[in-house]
């Protein structure tokens, strides 16, 4: 559940509130379909610190994650702030966004990995999430598969038409 080291030069570490002028960027750069305001990520950070993750290189961020325990089957809309839910059912991704000469690195795949172990230790059943830029093989191979459940539509139309909600059992 510590942080995830893929090299000398690039980390994982805990993201604190004087990264999110450089998240903001990052995601303006890697989602520009998928716009988010400040608060958002100023939210997510308060809602679950130990949820946020940023990727970090010798010259800069290069990738951040935001998760949280949610409500499963009730992915939020894109570009809303949340506030805290009683009883969670399933850890959220909320986005794992890395810039693209990071893809391949196994970033994504060790930051996934301490997301799982860090669900687990909240006895969360499941982690969910909302697979967007053609991102579905990914999560597959990350062990999430698709749910495709008609009830779902309206809550993924914030996210694009091809939006895919997937799971992970974490049994």
């Amino acid at each position: 559940m510590g942080i995830a080291t893929l090299n000398p030069s690039c980390t994982w570490r805990p993201m604190t509130g004087g990264d999110l002028r450089a998240v903001k960027a990052l995601a303006d750069i890697i989602h520009p379909a998928f716009p988010e305001s400040s608060a958002v990520f100023a939210n997510r950070l308060a809602l679950h610190a130990s949820g946020c993750e940023v990727l970090d290189g010798d010259d800069g961020l290069k990738g951040y994650v935001l998760s949280h325990p949610w409500q499963d089957r009730a992915p939020p809309p894109l570009d809303a702030v949340l506030e805290p839910v009683a009883s969670p059912s399933t850890y959220y991704i909320h986005d794992l966004a890395l810039l693209p000469a990071t893809r391949g690195s196994g970033a994504g795949k060790a930051i996934v990995g301490v997301l799982a172990d860090r669900a687990r230790a909240l006895h969360l059943p499941n982690m969910t999430l909302v697979a967007v830029n053609n991102s579905v093989h990914f999560w597959q191979r990350q062990g999430f598969t698709v749910s495709d459940d008609p009830a779902l539509t309206a809550k993924l139309a914030s996210y694009g038409d091809q939006a895919r909600f997937m799971t992970k059992d974490l049994s």
